[in-house]
């Protein structure tokens, strides 16, 4: 019999991530379907902080980041199309001078800009825009989220000292216009879906991650993939949940991963080997390599685009074919 039912806590009314100390407040450790923890880290020097946005759509993705990581930010405009054509701009700002995120997940704009990008993330009714622009491209997106849309929030606790809130955010609806190198491309609606990565807190100097996403159309339903590992094990939390026609389900278990590190483009398969609830497989179509090597930090990631098939199972016992759903899937090795 499939075991559905998670025994993580669920939060459902709004709450403090630290205590007035800074430590992590024990209350804040769950879940949640809507941002409810305010993120009100205090001191200098562990603190992460970041807004991450991707939209796909046939043809092309765009990713865009802001973040502090207290001695230093690294904001970052990129994107590809179905050719394997990469632009792509890095601005990295000493002691993250001029960079201010805020405490909740989309309360009010972020903006950076100098070093040879400029991104805006802006609130806008039943949404979010998302605007960058460097020598090379100018992007307008418009992000929408359908009334009561769910979302994944989750506090990880390492420690009193060390843990994570973040957000996770899938199957929002895009539309918008591209312009690189003289080119000009649209996301186009009912075909483009945008992925939200919303994260605060402390970290480990060394850690490693997976993270994987799937937004798009699967057995006529609407449904988004939301799978983790790695970082959160041990930890008595996940990150793992299923969006299905906007509504949450969260798979309250550690993740099997397998995937080639001496092929980072062969298939990465997926699996939720205690209760069967997720059998998926990421077929990639393109590998993004990232590498920072400073005195202080040095971060490689191998992010593969792609698309998935298999099948995932929701809170009601019902089991969703996937096909050729668009998405990515990632290992990060961070020293920061």
């Amino acid at each position: 019999m499939v075991e559905l039912a998670t025994q993580e806590p669920e939060i459902t009314e709004p709450v403090d991530l630290c205590t007035a100390g800074g430590r992590l407040n024990p209350a804040a450790v769950g879940w949640s379907r809507h941002p409810v923890h305010r993120a009100n880290l205090r001191g200098w020097g562990r603190g992460k902080r970041w807004e991450y946005w991707c939209v796909q759509a046939p043809g092309q993705v765009l990713a865009l980041t802001v973040s502090s990581l207290d001695y230093l930010a690294l904001h970052t405009v990129w994107w590809l199309d179905d050719g394997g054509t990469e632009v792509e701009r890095t601005a990295i700002v000493p002691l993250a001078r001029g960079v201010e995120l805020p405490e909740r997940s989309g309360a009010r704009e972020v903006e950076v800009a100098g070093r040879g990008l400029s991104i805006r993330i802006t609130p806008v009714d039943g949404g979010m825009r998302l605007r960058a622009q460097t020598a090379r491209l100018d992007a307008d997106v418009l992000v929408r989220r359908p009334e009561g849309h769910e979302s994944l929030g989750v506090v990880i606790p390492w420690s009193p000292t060390r843990f994570q809130y973040t957000v996770k955010e899938n199957t929002l609806p895009a539309e918008g216009v591209v312009q690189v190198d003289g080119r000009t491309l649209r996301f186009a609606p009912g075909e483009s879906w945008a992925v939200l990565d919303h994260g605060r807190g402390r970290w480990p100097y060394r850690t490693t991650w997976n993270w994987a996403s799937g937004s798009g159309t699967a057995d006529g339903r609407t449904v988004g993939l939301q799978l983790g590992g790695r970082w959160t094990d041990g930890t008595g939390m996940t990150e793992n949940a299923l969006c299905v026609d906007g509504r949450l389900h969260k798979v309250g278990e550690d993740l099997r991963w397998t995937y080639d590190r001496a092929d980072w483009t062969a298939p990465w398969r997926v699996t939720a080997p205690r209760t069967g609830r997720i059998d998926l497989t990421l077929t990639p179509s393109h590998e993004r390599r990232a590498r920072t090597e400073l005195a202080v930090i040095g971060t490689e990631v191998h992010q593969c685009f792609g698309t998935w098939s298999g099948s995932v199972v929701t809170d009601d016992g019902r089991r969703v074919a996937v096909r050729d759903l668009r998405g990515f899937a990632e290992e990060a090795r961070m020293r920061w």
